[in-house]
């Protein structure tokens, strides 16, 4: 499937994004948003697989800013990792935002589109799916294992679109204090969903994986099919 760019509203340059194309159109799209191992072999598995399902999927690069290109390998040691939180410490999460607002727009407007488009992020891409939720007009927005979201709740009564939450109860990364947080943040508001999965790490949706469980990550996946199926048509 091919690359595409994307022009930075700020006019700072243009960036990269990996687009897999259904079998048939007109469809609904999703902008999949990167772990923070950039647009890598992982990410564009899932954006196939979106795209299998029946869905545009557009997976942007975060990264370009700092480093365009970036592909790095979580279970390939230490040093891709020290490499993928330099990248994460180094983003400007708000410009992040902007470049997915840009990429949302360019999703609805893609030849074989419908005008309908979704967020799916996993990790830094599920705290930006949440920042999508509460900052952007995306039809539908799905979190995965999402980090730092207790810290965002200030922003929750911005969000006007569906919103499913999937938490890995033993995330190490999302103590059990901050996931009674957002739990209780976000209990009662309408169209938001939050699932903890019992027994699981983060990154538990990843196949193949260090953390991959094929239980949660089916039910989690079957939660974000039929989500998308209700919201992009």
């Amino acid at each position: 499937m091919p690359e595409i760019e994307i022009a930075a509203t700020d006019g700072s340059g243009r960036f990269g994004a990996y687009l897999a194309m259904p079998k048939t159109t007109p469809a609904g799209a999703v902008v999949m948003i990167q772990e923070i191992f950039g647009v890598n072999a992982a990410m564009r598995k899932l954006s196939d697989w979106v795209a299998e399902m029946g869905f545009i999927a557009i997976s942007p690069d975060l990264f370009w800013r700092q480093e365009a290109g970036v592909q790095l390998d979580p279970d390939a040691g230490q040093a891709q990792w020290d490499r993928a939180f330099a990248l994460m410490n180094g983003m400007n999460q708000d410009k992040a935002v902007e470049d997915l607002k840009a990429t949302l727009a360019h999703a609805r407007t893609i030849q074989g589109a419908n005008g309908k488009a979704a967020t799916m992020g996993f990790c830094l891409g599920g705290r930006l799916a949440f920042m999508m939720a509460t900052r952007s007009d995306a039809d539908a927005n799905i979190s995965y294992y999402g980090v730092g979201l207790e810290g965002l709740l200030g922003e929750a009564g911005s969000i006007k679109a569906p919103l499913i939450l999937h938490i890995a109860e033993k995330d190490k990364f999302v103590p059990s204090e901050a996931q009674a947080k957002i739990s209780s943040g976000l209990a009662g508001k309408p169209g938001v969903a939050v699932h903890v999965y019992p027994g699981v790490d983060h990154a538990f949706a990843r196949m193949g994986g260090h953390s991959w469980d094929a239980r949660a990550a089916t039910i989690a996946n079957g939660r974000t099919a039929e989500l998308l199926a209700k919201t992009l048509g």
